[in-house]
């Protein structure tokens, strides 16, 4: 009996002996929860702090980008296409996406459910991002532009008189960061080729300031031209 009481007492002071900073301890499932801080410790940067560490990073990362630009849902329909088993019904999405300081772009998506098509259009929206020239919040020059069916006018305005537009129209240039501008629809009322028919028009607005260095160049080469040399006079 002394012997067996005496191999008792020894299996119990080694269950009792903590593990060794060394040792490997294989620590799956449901175990980590019931698991010694001094075990979990022991696994090292391989374990449990470095992937959370990881993690909370590229949270803070894809906040940090969807804080960059607004988005506003510009239409969202439910959409309908005949298969060889019958209707297949899927939902499309057309959002706008900016940061109201001279960058906007739109997308137009389709999934099975809301959220994906939403999703789905806002990635599309950033690839599609177009940067436009604003001065004093107002676009450079007037124009006029035609995409299919929709016909559009977009023409600069004086300070204070507000975004003068309706429909997705008004969204589109409220994200781009336009504050002062008039603009008229023609044509159709579909608003997913009214959004296009405007960012085609922003495409194709020329950049100021070529135009102000050609200007410049030229008064400079006039006088050149026609100023006498006063040597040669002499």
């Amino acid at each position: 009996m002394s012997e067996e009481n005496q191999l008792i007492n020894n299996e119990e002071k080694k269950a009792a002996e903590p593990a060794g900073a060394g040792a490997e301890i294989e620590i799956e499932g449901e175990e980590v929860k019931n698991a010694p801080v001094a075990q979990l410790k022991s696994k090292g940067r391989r374990g449990f702090g470095r992937a959370g560490g990881r993690k909370r990073g590229r949270d803070d990362r894809k906040e940090a980008n969807k804080d960059e630009y607004e988005q506003k849902i510009i239409d969202i329909a439910r959409v309908t296409r005949v298969m060889a088993g019958g209707k297949r019904m899927r939902f499309r999405a057309c959002l706008a996406l900016g940061n109201r300081a001279g960058k906007v772009g739109i997308g137009l998506a389709k999934a099975a459910d809301v959220t994906n098509a939403i999703a789905k259009a806002a990635e599309q929206a950033k690839k599609n991002m177009i940067n436009i020239q604003l001065i004093n919040g107002t676009i450079v020059h007037e124009i006029r532009h035609k995409f299919g069916a929709a016909k559009i006018m977009l023409k600069p305005s004086r300070q204070g008189a507000g975004i003068i537009a309706g429909g997705a129209v008004r969204i589109v240039l409220e994200l781009a960061g336009v504050k002062n501008i008039v603009s008229k629809i023609f044509g159709t009322n579909n608003s997913v080729n009214n959004v296009q028919c405007v960012m085609e028009a922003l495409k194709s607005l020329k950049h100021i300031a070529a135009q102000e260095e050609s200007l410049d160049q030229k008064p400079a080469a006039a006088n050149s031209q026609g100023a006498p040399d006063k040597t040669e006079a002499k």
